[in-house]
């Protein structure tokens, strides 16, 4: 099998495009990026699969060609177009809706994230740590998890219950708190 060098180097010039052309904010240069990144993946797989050969149909031959050509490449073609193409579809519906709203199809910062960028300094400073998982003296994870409360101060048994309870229980079932000794798979042993 002789590698055809031209041939990798289209995909691999097609593929560096279509990433360039989809990291754009132009809806339209993204839906030409997946496009064109589908199709330099397609030309790979075709170029991957196997020698050129007879059709692989029964009764149908090439002349010159001994063997037959590999249909999974094909299948596999086939079935990244239909891919590609819905999410093309996908994409210009995005466009188009962002057209009718925007009257362009660029991809605006999102309000949230502009206010994320505002805060000022650290937020794991400005905010209290609700998650306590971290022993309180050393900083470490701890084994037993949320064993600490939101001051640092270490959970009693009971407390830990609670919490855990609070966050199981939907309230659909009740939840077994207290079960005797005897209950249980080990009480028949």
């Amino acid at each position: 099998m002789s590698i055809d060098v031209g041939l990798f180097a289209a995909v691999a010039v097609m593929i560096a495009t279509g990433v360039y052309l989809l990291l754009d904010r132009s809806l339209t240069r993204m839906l030409m990026g997946i496009i064109l990144f589908g199709n330099a993946i397609n030309l790979l797989l075709l170029t991957l699969a196997s020698p050129p050969g007879a059709p692989p149909i029964i009764g149908y031959f090439s002349a010159g060609r001994g063997a037959d050509a590999d249909p999974l490449a094909q299948a596999l073609i086939l079935t990244a177009i239909v891919i590609t193409m819905g999410l093309a579809a996908f994409i210009l519906a995005l466009a188009y809706r962002s057209f009718v709203i925007n009257t362009d199809d660029e991809v605006d910062d999102d309000p949230e994230d502009a206010k994320v960028l505002e805060r000022d300094g650290d937020i794991a400073s400005q905010e209290p740590d609700y998650d306590a998982s971290d022993d309180p003296v050393t900083g470490a994870p701890s084994a037993l998890g949320d064993a600490f409360g939101p001051d640092g101060e270490p959970l009693t048994p009971e407390q830990m219950l609670q919490a855990r309870l609070d966050a199981v229980d939907t309230g659909a079932l009740p939840v077994d708190t207290a079960r005797p000794a005897g209950d249980g798979p080990e009480a028949g042993r």
